[in-house]
């Protein structure tokens, strides 16, 4: 079955070079498993675009604001177009991360306690209630945003200015800080794949930067700036458990075809604990979620293949008729 397919890519967000990077490679992996693949900007134009391609499918390659919360999603699902990926509620849930933790502690996922702070408030009064909440070691990060972008890791002997600059810089590009307990372990993650109603692991990556503090965004996309091992070198029951949290993550927020779930990871089952999901991994040459797929035997352009024939069976989505109005002339 050969499908027209629009990537979308870019849109008004920090991640943008990082979305056209990715669309990139989805696209040369669409033509490669016989597809014809478009890439189209998000921008003022992309709606009539859409509507006037004839596409059969479209594939919102786009991370963080507006591509990735559910905003893309609405418009996509308005035109009446099936599409890759999570629908509007999970993209928006997700992307959220203080509700994304609430939606997942409800469903027993482990996730670090922490707080929300809101522009707004005494940048010295968050800083106070950020240690008091999450601890004196801390994370310190966007509410909204992915890549890394905006997050700061502050050691528990840090003054406290510190943790007041950090949530200044982050209120800079978000509306919201999440300051979280700092927890010491691996950093891994393991993507979903969930087609035909089979939500099932990949195998899991640990991730190390050598250079940097945590994986930053520079660490996440230059080439050689960090170091992966898939499938990760863990004991088989944490294994066993990071890949059964991170269908029980991707379940819990409503995703469908494809997530990407972050951990920390310490020495024991119990220490094994759930970060955020990702909606719409990153599809670059540097990226985990393809990179874990090829480990598990699916080559790329397969990968891509299949996501775009699953969103083609799954159809638009539906559409109830319009009942008559009682009393109606």
């Amino acid at each position: 079955m050969r499908l027209t397919v629009a990537v979308i890519q870019g849109g008004p967000s920090s991640e943008a070079e990082v979305s056209r990077a990715s669309a990139k490679g989805v696209a040369d992996a669409l033509k490669e498993a016989g597809h014809a693949a478009i890439r189209l900007e998000l921008g003022d134009h992309l709606a009539e675009s859409l509507r006037t391609g004839g596409y059969d499918v479209v594939f919102p390659v786009v991370h963080g604001a507006v591509g990735e919360d559910g905003s893309l999603q609405g418009l996509i699902e308005v035109l009446g177009l099936p599409y890759v990926g999570a629908n509007v509620l999970a993209s928006a849930v997700a992307m959220d991360k203080p509700i994304a933790k609430k939606l997942m502690s409800l469903a027993g996922v482990p996730v670090p306690r922490g707080a929300v702070l809101t522009k707004g408030e005494s940048a010295e009064m968050a800083a106070a209630r950020a240690r008091k909440e999450a601890g004196p070691a801390l994370v310190v990060k966007p509410a909204a945003n992915g890549s890394a972008i905006g997050v700061a890791r502050i050691e528990k002997d840090a003054p406290l200015e510190d943790v007041a600059r950090a949530i200044e810089a982050v209120w800079k590009i978000d509306d919201a800080a999440l300051a979280e307990t700092f927890l010491r372990g691996k950093e891994v993650t393991c993507g979903v794949l969930d087609l035909e109603g089979v939500a099932k692991a990949l195998p899991p990556t640990e991730i190390v930067s050598p250079k940097d503090a945590f994986y930053t965004y520079e660490a996440r996309y230059a080439p050689g700036r960090s170091v992966h091992t898939c499938p990760a070198k863990l004991e088989p029951q944490i294994t066993e458990r990071v890949q059964a949290l991170a269908v029980s993550a991707h379940r819990s927020l409503g995703v469908r075809d494809l997530s990407r779930v972050d951990f920390v990871v310490g020495d024991r089952v119990e220490d094994v604990v759930v970060l955020e999901v990702n909606t719409m991994p990153g599809f670059t040459a540097t990226s985990l979620y393809p990179e874990a797929a090829g480990v598990a035997g699916i080559a790329f352009p397969d990968l891509c293949d299949r996501f775009v024939k699953e969103a083609h069976r799954r159809g638009a989505s539906r559409r109830n008729e319009a009942l008559a109005f009682p009393g109606k002339p």
